[in-house]
This record gives structure tokens, sequence and C-alpha cells, in this order.
């Protein structure tokens, strides 16, 4: 194992509330010594006396550590929320780099995540198919071939990318309306139709609802919409530690993410000889990580379609006298 990382990639710390985490964040930081630093904090919620102390905090604390490289600071004053925010972030780390790393504060990165990163935004600098380096790994079954397989997700809690893919961020997702009604979903991927229904109702809330607080989803369909891949290493770099009341989004831990060990990657890499995706882990990603299934296919659509609510309880009750046969049968054996 190596930890040869250059000082010449940059980090972006995407940070709002949690003060403990990003105390941790900024002090793994120091050890690592990025040439230069972005912190970029979002500004308190209205009438939010606890976002008032976190955040002003959290800049007292950035403001007074002693970096090795250089530190530039985006505080808001007003909260822009997790959507406009983080990509109002991103977009000024790009108007001065070329690529970098980018890490949520909710996210502890193994310091090989570092090295892994700068090999890959230098070998796939110019390569337009690959849009971004991620640092989780999913798979319980680690066997694998290469240092990093390729997939059609993309990551965003601890992760790398180019100027030159963040370029096509369609942060009102003009470009939806067009493909919303073609095959285009059908063709992502492993995708097939009940893969295509769950996008496409994702899609429609983040396209419709202004006020859907997700940027993740619209950075996935630009990076779809160009046809472009992720580069997943094969350890898990990052584990996330998000959860509870303070989360945006993720209030439980019943999910894969949040049950991940952080491991190390072993230098130097093996790399893939080409660009290719496997359908089984796409379809194993699909399934565990997004529970995208042909069973919650059939339930929402009988939630949405109200008037067919009578039709779910007759499932139900199927599947109950289904389920007390078997029962029955068995205990005959």
């Amino acid at each position: 194992m190596s930890s040869d990382f250059s000082p010449e990639v940059p980090v972006l710390l995407l940070l709002f509330n949690r003060v403990d985490c990003a105390e941790r964040l900024l002090s793994l930081l120091k050890s690592v010594g990025p040439r230069k630093i972005y912190v970029s904090c979002d500004g308190p919620r209205l009438g939010n006396h606890n976002d008032v102390f976190a955040v002003n905090a959290i800049k007292e604390k950035v403001l007074t550590s002693n970096w090795k490289g250089g530190i530039e600071v985006l505080f808001r004053e007003d909260n822009l929320g997790c959507r406009k925010a983080v990509s109002g972030a991103i977009d000024w780390f790009f108007e001065n780099e070329e690529s970098g790393i980018i890490l949520e504060d909710d996210c502890v990165p193994d310091l090989t995540f570092f090295s892994f990163c700068k090999e890959m935004l230098e070998k796939y600098r110019h390569d337009e198919r690959v849009m971004g380096i991620g640092g989780q790994n999913y798979f319980s079954n680690k066997d694998f071939q290469y240092s990093y397989i390729f997939t059609k997700y993309n990551q965003t809690s601890g992760w790398a990318t180019w100027k030159r893919a963040w370029k096509h961020y369609d942060r009102d997702m003009a470009n939806w309306p067009s493909l919303r009604n073609s095959d285009w979903l059908l063709s992502i991927g492993s995708g097939g139709k009940v893969f295509a229904s769950y996008w496409k109702s994702i899609f429609d809330k983040a396209y419709e609802d202004k006020d859907f607080s997700s940027w993740a989803y619209r950075w996935t369909f630009s990076c779809w919409a160009q046809r472009g891949l992720s580069i997943l290493p094969t350890k898990n770099l990052v584990i996330n530690v998000g959860i509870g009341d303070n989360a945006t989004h993720t209030k439980n831990d019943d999910h894969p993410i949040f049950r991940l060990s952080l491991e190390e990657m072993s230098f130097p890499l093996s790399h893939p000889p080409i660009i290719a995706l496997s359908p089984i882990r796409e379809t194993w990603l699909d399934v565990n990580v997004y529970r995208i299934t042909y069973k919650s296919y059939v339930k929402s659509i009988l939630i949405k379609n109200r008037s067919t609510r009578w039709i779910s309880s007759l499932y139900g009750f199927m599947a109950n006298i289904v389920r007390r046969a078997r029962i029955r049968c068995s205990m005959l054996r």
C-alpha cells in the first residue's frame, strides 16, 4: 500500500451544520496537505438558532486552522438548501480548477482514497466517457480482477471529477422533456422497463418540483445524457456517517452504504484493459443499492393509481392465503 497523494490535487469541502463531522474532515485534510482547499458552507436556515451556532463554529474552525497550502472560502449568508448550495459550490470550485476531489461533511475517506483519485484523475483526464470517480464499493462479493470497475452509477459523497465533465451539469434538466417519452432510459446500462419506470419517476419529480432538494439526481441525469460512466474502486475507500436528525435526506441507517467498512487500496493499481460495464454487477447495484425490483415496481403503480387500491388489498389478501397454504403443506410433510 502507498499513500503517495500529490498535494497538487485540490479538494472541495461541502459543509453545513454538523460541527463534529466538519472537525473530523478538517483534521484529516491537515494530514493529507493538499495544495489548496476550497471550503463552502451553506447559511443557517431562517429562524434556526442551532444552525446559527453550528455554522459560526464551523466558520471559526476553518478560518483559524493552520493550513499548509492555500484556502478559499465560500460562506453563504442565507440558506440556499442542498441543491443550490452544493451545485453552486462545485461551479465555484471549477471556475478555479480543472479537476479535483469533492467531499461532503458526512463522509470519512481512507488516506488511500486521495492517492486513488489522483491517479484516476490523471489517467482519464481527457476521456469523455468517464464523468466521475467514486470512493465507495457496495459489493458483498469482492472477487475483482482489477483495482476498479466502471458503472453507470455516479457517487456524490466522496468523489472526484473534472471541469470538462461538470460543464454538462443540467441544473434545470432542460433535456428531460425530449428524452422522457423515448427509449433513452431503456438503453442505459443494463436497464429494462422496471429500471426505466423507477428513474422516470425520479426524474419527473426533479424536473417538475423546483424545490426538490437533490442536486445528485440532476447530476445522474446529466451523466447519463452524455452516456457517461463512473469509476468505482474495488475497495471501499469512503464511509458515510451522515445519518440522524441533522441529515438532509437520510434519517436512519437501513441502507447498504451505512454498513460499509473502511478499506485500503493496494498500489500499484491494476487497470482494466477496456472501459465496459458488467451487466451482472449493474443488475446487482440496481437491486441491492437502489432497490429496483419488479415487486417495488408493481407496488409503486398500485400506490400511484388510487382507483386500483382495491387491487393492492386483493394482492395482499391472496398473498396471505398462499403463505398460509404453504405453512400447512409443510406441516403435512
